[in-house]
This record gives structure tokens, C-alpha cells and sequence, in this order.
């Protein structure tokens, strides 16, 4: 899978057809190439032959929904960015999207300048993994090293594989070790731009990143939580 910063395939997964029509008409005049299905099970299908650069997925869909979509690609991929597509008051949809490894969400109704802003922010992010290795931007924080230009992350040596919004939240804490992190600060670095972002959104991702670590030193427990303030890294 290339990812390319413009240019690049976007897969466009919603039941609704005026929205594929309205959604993949601005993103083919910002230069991507737009693939569209109407279905979770059409997309599935193809995903399994190649994925996209990015994924663009609705919630409630026919066939296979948008959360077991994005459950499977993320066995397939920690790296292709995901989007979920969502009503304001499914906050419930939007936090177990998160939880299940999605790197972003967007609340309906939304502008479509919005939507290409947030798409072109995850496919730079994505496009940095590939790009060669720089010794200088490196981070090492006790047993925890992170690539900062191919967003790549170690832990006693060992990959943790890491979405791109899951690698920026873990630099965020990690750059300043035993200092706490409020979720305000972690959600301006997480989600600049995003006015319905919320506590939990951050709380979902450190969630998985706990469980991330863990798989890779059970004895693990870095990320420490300092009630009614927010999270700090803790180098061991």
C-alpha cells in the first residue's frame, strides 16, 4: 500500500448514495482517486484483494456495519488511516469506533472542506512512515523508542504497531516523562480542529494503547492515570 499525500485511493463506504455522490465528487476535485461501495460486505470483499490509502466508513450499513469493517481491516492493517462517518448523538458509535482502532471521526452533517482537511492530515501522517529514516528524529523515553518520521514505535526492542492518531497521542506523553498530560492538551494535539471531540475520545485511545503495551511487556503499565487531571508517561 503506497500513501501518497494527493493522489492517493480513498475507499468510500456508506449506504447512502447522494452522500457517495456529494462526498466523492469533492474529494476526486482535490486530486484523490475515489472508490465507492455501498455496502460493508462489498468493501470487505475488495479490501481482502487490496486496500486503499485511507478508509472512509459509515457506521450503519447493510450487510456488515461499519465497526466489524473496521475490526477486520485493522487485522489486516495498523496502518491504513480510518475514518468513521457519524451522527452527533451517537456518541456510543463514535467511542467503540475509537476503541476498535479508527484514527478519526466526523460528525454528519459536515463540510466537505472539513472532511478533505482531515483526510489530507491522515494520509501526510501515514505517508511519513514511509519516508527514510532520519537518526535524529528519535525519541527514547526508558524501555519506549518511537521513529517519529515513519511514526514507528519499539518497546524493549519490539514493534508496537500503532495507528497514526495512537503514535501521536504516545509522543505527546512521551516527550514529557512523569509530567501530566490534561485531555484537553492531548485532544488539541490529537484533534486540533474538532469542536465535538471529547474526553472520551481520548480515554478510547489510551485504552488501546495500555492494551497495545501490555501485549508487549505484560508488566508493562506506562501510562498512568491522574484522576481528575488527565494521563503521564512513566519511563520504567
Amino acid at each position: 500500500m503506497t500513501t501518497p499525500a494527493s493522489g492517493g485511493l480513498i475507499a468510500l463506504v456508506d449506504d447512502e448514495e447522494s452522500l457517495r455522490e456529494t462526498v466523492g465528487f469533492a474529494l476526486r476535485r482535490e486530486g484523490y482517486r475515489v472508490e465507492s461501495f455501498a455496502d460493508g460486505l462489498a468493501a470487505w470483499q475488495s479490501f481482502e484483494r487490496s486496500l486503499p490509502d485511507l478508509a472512509i466508513l459509515d457506521v450503519l450499513m447493510p450487510r456488515m456495519d461499519g465497526l466489524e469493517l473496521c475490526r477486520r481491516l485493522r487485522a489486516l492493517s495498523e496502518r491504513l488511516p480510518i475514518l468513521f462517518l457519524t451522527s452527533r448523538d451517537e456518541e456510543f458509535d463514535r467511542v467503540l469506533g475509537l476503541e476498535l482502532g479508527a484514527d478519526d471521526y466526523l460528525c454528519k452533517p459536515f463540510s466537505m472542506r472539513e472532511l478533505a482537511a482531515r483526510v489530507k492530515v491522515l494520509l501526510r501522517r501515514a505517508a511519513h512512515r514511509l519516508e527514510p529514516p532520519d537518526e535524529e528524529r528519535v525519541l527514547e523515553a526508558g524501555r519506549l523508542r518511537l521513529d517519529l518520521a515513519r511514526y514507528q514505535a519499539f518497546w524493549n526492542g519490539a514493534p508496537v504497531p500503532l495507528t497514526v492518531t495512537e503514535f501521536t497521542l504516545l509522543h505527546a506523553l512521551a516527550r514529557r516523562p512523569g509530567h501530566v498530560k490534561t485531555r484537553a492538551q492531548l485532544l488539541e494535539e490529537g484533534y486540533p480542529h474538532d469542536a465535538y471531540a471529547s474526553d472520551r475520545t481520548i480515554d478510547s485511545h489510551v485504552k488501546r494503547l495500555r492494551k497495545k503495551l501490555a501485549e508487549a511487556d505484560p508488566a508493562s503499565d506506562a501510562i498512568e492515570t491522574v484522576y481528575g487531571l488527565g494521563y503521564r508517561f512513566r519511563p520504567e
